[in-house]
């Protein structure tokens, strides 16, 4: 298993190393920090910190590629024994992978998907990153999001599936996406509504 994800890791190479705005490319461009000169456009500074973030996000949970999924299993850090079904399984699950990843960037985004979902701000599909949650509701009957995963480039996404199956690597289209959030570094911490409940 080592060797794929070392293969994978060579394969997504492009999406999670690129940075635009690194510290070197502002240099070079005279510019000590985001903020000074013409650098002070408007968003830059967000911008540059977001690629780095969410670029270590990507490799941490990419990394996690072949661990078992485990119900209420993983945190900030890493795998670990789940709930319920997930008791006797040491791995992630949707939430646990993501939390895990963003916690290696150095960002707490909350435990839950209903926490990560208010971690950060509103993107439009259109402008995923690398780094960013993607969220997807399979029950809009019931309070959710039901499941998070974290985008790899603008079609392919990282999670921690259901119970079964392993942390992997899928397409990000799918009929039940509700939402990308980038993580901003303030976690929500807000109770979830009355009856809301993650399933697999």
């Amino acid at each position: 298993m080592n060797g794929l994800r070392r293969l994978l890791l060579i394969a997504l190479a492009p999406a999670i190393v690129y940075v635009p705005h690194s510290a070197p490319a502002l240099a070079v461009n005279g510019c000590h920090t985001p903020l000074e000169g013409d650098c002070a456009q408007e968003g830059y500074a967000p911008k540059s910190a977001r690629s780095a973030g969410g670029a270590m996000a990507v490799r941490a949970a990419i990394e996690m590629i072949g661990v078992p999924y485990s119900w209420g299993g993983g945190g900030v850090r890493g795998p670990g024994f789940g709930i319920g079904k997930g008791a006797k399984v040491s791995g992630f699950d949707c939430s646990g992978l993501t939390e895990y990843a963003w916690a290696r960037a150095g960002v707490l985004i909350g435990t839950t998907t209903y926490e990560q979902w208010r971690s950060g701000i509103r993107v439009p599909k259109e402008e995923i990153e690398p780094g960013d949650l993607v969220f997807y509701d399979n029950d809009t009957g019931r309070a959710g999001p039901e499941h998070v995963a974290l985008a790899v480039d603008a079609t392919r996404m990282v999670h921690a599936p259901y119970t079964g199956q392993f942390v992997r690597v899928d397409p990000l289209d799918r009929p039940t996406f509700m939402g990308v959030i980038r993580p901003t570094g303030r976690a929500a911490n807000v109770d979830p509504p009355e009856g809301y409940e993650e399933v697999e």
